[in-house]
């Protein structure tokens, strides 16, 4: 299957970033808000309910959780509750270690797509057309991720197969986060804390999985390595 941004876009290179859309810029407390809110709690059976299928609807970068919003308000308005099943900006949860804490975040896994559940589209069914326009018409949608147009030029949506589907939910339920660090194997960084503290040495292997860094010091005329907890060193 292939991702298209505005129906033209192809899923091996996913959009990092966006034009912004006048209107649609949330301000920073409404993101943080937003972004912190519980996303649907989906059942194995849910996701491989029959008659129903999932889709990648293309946002501008940045505004996905305000499209979702929007496509949940137009799905209330439409009364579609019944063909429109879930809505979802696809996320992981992150350790991210930054002057020195550690904090939990949310990183979008497809920034600039927002996934729904929705009754399987059918070309040439009336039922899947009106669905189609609805969602594409809703506020910050761009457009489905297509295979490409018909004879009459309109593109048609292509939904995931199961295993890209299983696999981002996947991703999603996670129970332990990833660790995102600050630096890099061969990077300058200062020892911030314990024995060897303000010592400068350079990264030469980083643990995600014990959250741990070893680093090169220089003592007595040698480099000695010195393995320490991600939250001791800081980037130079």
């Amino acid at each position: 299957m292939e991702l298209h941004d505005t129906d033209t876009t192809s899923h091996e290179s996913l959009p990092e970033a966006g034009p912004e859309e006048v209107g649609l810029q949330p301000t920073r407390r409404r993101g943080r808000r937003e972004e912190h809110e519980e996303q649907d709690q989906i059942s194995d059976e849910e996701i491989s309910a029959s008659g129903r299928s999932w889709y990648f609807v293309n946002t501008y970068s940045g505004h996905e959780y305000k499209v979702r919003h929007a496509i949940k308000a137009t799905i209330d308005q439409m009364d579609a509750g019944d063909r429109v099943f879930h809505v979802i900006v696809p996320t992981e949860d992150e350790i991210e270690i930054r002057e020195g804490q550690r904090r939990t975040v949310k990183r979008k896994l497809y920034p600039g797509y927002v996934l729904v559940q929705t009754i399987t589209l059918e070309e040439g069914d009336a039922e899947s057309d009106n669905l189609w326009h609805m969602i594409r018409n809703t506020s910050g949608v761009t457009g489905f991720v297509s295979a490409g147009s018909d004879a009459g030029g309109t593109p048609k949506p292509v939904a995931l197969t199961q295993d890209e589907v299983n696999n981002i939910l996947r991703a999603m339920r996670m129970e332990q986060p990833r660790v995102r660090v600050g630096f890099q194997v061969g990077e300058s960084v200062r020892i911030a804390s314990g024995p060897f503290e303000d010592l400068v040495g350079s990264v030469d292997e980083i643990n995600t999985e014990k959250g741990k860094v070893r680093v090169l010091v220089s003592m007595l005329g040698r480099e000695t390595p010195v393995e320490l907890d991600f939250l001791q060193v800081e980037k130079l």
